[in-house]
């Protein structure tokens, strides 16, 4: 195990790079000032600052990206409590979690249980029963969402108001639909929709992967 002083990169810090585009940015973003148990989150997930995720597991308290609609991890907010080594426990096996959406999906880094490309990007849509390969890494993942790279991405899961909606759900929450999406009666527009926390959204989506693959 590293120690704090060998994860903290003066030289070449992963920040600058953040800043940059999070300036020049097509969507909303916003920065989270870091928590107070920064260098703990630092300490336990092992990566350096110069790294993208490290920076922003060091320097911020995550980052919020298109009004709400994408969050990413870091080391705790008032806003955004979950921080990212603290939401892998117990829910990590061969991934681990970064970053999630306002419409109940997740993104992991592939740790060797999602597929044979090793720290790529995995989705877990919320209208599939499976993860999707992104074919990136964390980096380009993060610059394709505040440079608004994703939106086509995003295309059929985003309704009418989904930009007023989303501006009121807490980062710690995500939109739950029923008649779930993944289903023929599942519908972006007409399912009722309501909000839960992530964690519950998580949990039960992963209940009906495993359900799904032990048909």
């Amino acid at each position: 195990m590293r120690l704090l002083e060998e994860l903290l990169d003066a030289n070449d810090p992963g920040i600058q790079r953040i800043r940059e585009w999070t300036l020049a940015a097509a969507v909303d973003v916003v920065v989270l000032p870091p928590s107070a148990q920064r260098e703990q989150v630092l300490l336990d997930v092992q990566v350096t600052t110069r790294s993208t995720m490290g920076a922003i597991a060091y320097e911020t308290g995550g980052i919020v990206v298109d009004n709400g609609w994408l969050r990413f991890l870091g080391s705790g907010h008032p806003s955004f409590t979950r921080t990212l080594p603290a939401w892998n426990q117990g829910r990590c096996d061969g991934f681990y979690l970064i970053a999630d959406d306002a419409v109940g999906g997740f993104f992991a880094i592939n740790g060797g249980k999602l597929g044979d490309d090793f720290g790529n990007v995995y989705y877990l849509a919320p209208d599939d029963l499976d993860w999707q390969p992104l074919e990136m890494g964390y980096t380009d993942l993060f610059h394709s969402a505040v440079m608004g790279y994703l939106s086509p991405f995003y295309a059929d899961l985003r309704w009418t108001s989904w930009q007023a909606d989303t501006q009121q759900l807490a980062h710690d929450r995500c939109f739950f639909f029923y008649p779930f999406l993944w289903t023929a009666e599942g519908s972006i527009e007409k399912s009722v929709r309501s909000d839960v926390p992530a964690t519950e959204a998580f949990g039960l989506k992963i209940d009906f992967l495993q359900q799904f693959k032990a048909e």
